[in-house]
């Protein structure tokens, strides 16, 4: 797929949301900046850190510069192990994943202020919280489109498991501060984002703690039972309507391929039935890319160890690709350059 149309959704109502026909025009340019992070320290099922170059090889670079996009790709953080890394209430490894978020936060924040949208490839989902920070460090306040079986908003001191992976909203929302204890390698890190400016869309396995905090803080949220109830459609056009209901924002997605149902993206490492489906997961990120305001994406837990067969890793992966093809500018329907003529015979 060349440069060329695409549709977008154009009658935009009070609210902000998008709504009704859509309509054809040129695709806008996109201009995507690519971090990889390989780092498995907030879980503890190695191979998460083999993600990054198993989505590259799968061609998301040739890709995303085929269907229009300006590509940088900025390589590996390299991260240095950390020894003595004892348990911080219940939170383990705290040193690592403080020290690994801390070198992701900076490196998005110069992705972001060298004028691309960024793209960051993990590793486990702890990681979201060094990309958040750096997206929100570059002075803009953020919508956060959460995509994942989980809610990953435990604290330090709620979590059953004691692995960061399923922690790091906790870390990054202004109204958890005060329930967040002093960690080791976390003096850094400030929260960044308000809970009304989050929406999770996916959840299906979410701990009783994790289920009080949602409702606490008021966080808009759409199960699998809404998704079921309403359809994918309406799940968008209501998660538009919330985010942009009073000023629209730069919208950070960070989609955990653990979203998709197991039968489509096996290789993860916390997989559970009865996720989306292909068609649904890659109606979400044509959605996002359709409001024009997407400007950073986290693709997490591909994990090439957890997938039982060659066949399972590859369909993770590959839905991950197209997962991000999606973010920037993939059409189903297909597209055309501007300049394309019938030729006469």
């Amino acid at each position: 797929m060349r440069t060329g149309v695409t549709r977008v959704l154009l009658v935009m109502k009070g609210s902000g949301a998008l709504h009704g026909a859509f309509k054809i025009f040129r695709r806008n340019h996109h201009s995507v900046g690519i971090i990889g992070a390989p780092f498995s320290k907030g879980q503890s099922r190695d191979g998460v850190q083999l993600g990054p170059d198993l989505i590259r090889a799968a061609g998301l670079v040739e890709k995303l510069k085929g269907q229009g996009c300006t590509v940088k790709d900025y390589g590996n953080l390299t991260f240095e192990e950390v020894a003595k890394d004892e348990t911080t209430g219940r939170a383990k490894r705290p040193r690592a994943v403080g020290q690994a978020n801390k070198q992701l936060s900076e490196a998005v924040r110069k992705i972001k202020n060298e004028g691309h949208a960024c793209v960051m490839l993990g590793g486990d989902h702890s990681l979201a919280i060094g990309s958040i920070h750096g997206h929100a460090a570059c002075g803009t306040q953020l919508s956060v489109v959460w995509v994942d079986a989980h809610a990953d908003i435990n604290t330090p001191l709620t979590t059953p498991t004691g692995n960061i992976h399923g922690q790091p909203m906790s870390y990054l929302i202004h109204e958890l501060r005060s329930k967040i204890p002093v960690m080791p390698n976390f003096s850094w890190l400030k929260p960044c984002i308000a809970a009304e400016d989050v929406v999770y869309i996916g959840l299906r396995d979410v701990d009783p703690e994790e289920h009080y905090i949602l409702k606490y803080l008021g966080i808009k949220t759409f199960s699998m039972t809404e998704v079921d109830y309403l359809g994918i459609a309406k799940v968008m056009e209501q998660t538009c309507d919330h985010i942009f209901s009073k000023v629209k924002k730069p919208i950070h997605l960070s989609y955990d391929i653990d979203a998709l149902d197991p039968s489509l993206a096996p290789a993860t490492g916390t997989p559970v039935v009865g996720g989306l489906t292909y068609r649904e997961g890659i109606y979400i990120t044509e959605h996002i890319c359709q409001t024009g305001l997407l400007s950073a994406v986290d693709m997490v837990e591909v994990n090439p160890k957890r997938g039982g067969t060659d066949n399972g890793v590859r369909s993770t992966v590959d839905a991950a690709v197209d997962l991000l093809l999606g973010c920037f500018g993939r059409v189903r329907e297909g597209s055309h350059s501007a300049d394309y003529k019938i030729p006469d015979p």
